[in-house]
């Protein structure tokens, strides 16, 4: 049998390329199911999580570098496609100027919140209304980085699986569950067995330190800039704020997730 061969492209009319370029835009991803990770960092992390991409598209002429090289044996040992074209197609598909050589298409792994199992963990990030990208690849980072269960979206957040959040993440969209939900259907599950949720706040005099946080904690954040609202603050078993000796009065959604779950870490290994 003879061993699976790239296809070439060298077209931007190419609709193989046109429909690539689309999962920049949200309505076509969710269309299609799909979505654009760039770089051999990210996609070898999605690679050690057990993902492989549908398709893989690599710079023509260029010998892949040995983990390259392994992503693109994955590819066609899972019966999917590799397509070797031009630095300037892959800029088109990356939006930057000076792109990866390597972009996988990958299935979006988005979890019903009824799917997941809160005692894989003993941490939990929540994020509410959270709007940049930056911000929720960052707190994907840190999920994995303290071993968090995963991220649950709590009402209209940016799109987890949009370039910019994917490059932000650092491949840690691959190893986090992700799961979107209405704060009712949120608040509804969560009460229905055990779980602490804790809001980060500006509203308490509860310093984040002084709190002996229950298994599993379930760290919310809100919306950079607006915070949580009041109700939702209201149905927190505890809130808490962290000090600010500064003229700042709050620090970013991500930064202030991260000391969270790094105290609630600190206070496991104790």
């Amino acid at each position: 049998m003879s061993s699976p061969e790239r296809r070439q492209i060298t077209g931007f009319s190419n609709p193989t390329i046109k429909r690539l370029k689309s999962l920049r835009e949200k309505k076509y991803r969710k269309r299609e199911g799909h979505f654009l990770a760039e770089g051999l960092r990210i996609l070898t992390e999605a690679l050690d999580a057990g993902k492989t991409p549908k398709l893989l598209v690599v710079v023509e002429d260029t010998e892949l570098h040995p983990l390259a090289q392994k992503i693109e044996a994955a590819t066609f040992d899972a019966g999917g496609e590799v397509i070797e074209t031009s630095e300037a197609i892959i800029a088109k598909l990356s939006g930057k100027s000076n792109p990866q050589s390597i972009i996988g298409i990958y299935e979006d792994h988005p979890t019903p919140l009824a799917e997941l199992d809160r005692n894989v963990s003993d941490i939990w990030l929540v994020a509410q209304a959270l709007r940049d990208p930056g911000n929720l690849g960052t707190i994907l980072r840190t999920g994995d980085a303290v071993g968090a269960g995963g991220l649950i979206l709590i009402d209209d957040c940016v799109d987890p699986f949009s370039v910019e959040a994917v490059r932000a993440s650092m491949g840690a969209i691959f190893t986090q569950q992700i799961s979107q939900a209405s704060w009712a259907d949120f608040i509804d599950w969560l009460r229905s067995s055990t779980g602490q949720l804790v809001g980060t706040s500006l509203n308490t005099d509860k310093d984040y330190q002084a709190i002996r946080y229950e298994t599993p904690t379930f760290l919310l954040v809100g919306n950079e800039a607006q915070g949580l609202p009041q109700d939702y603050e209201a149905a927190c078993d505890v809130l808490v704020k962290m000090p600010m000796m500064g003229k700042a009065d709050s620090l970013n959604a991500a930064v202030a997730s991260a000391v969270m779950a790094y105290e609630v870490l600190n206070q496991r290994r104790k």
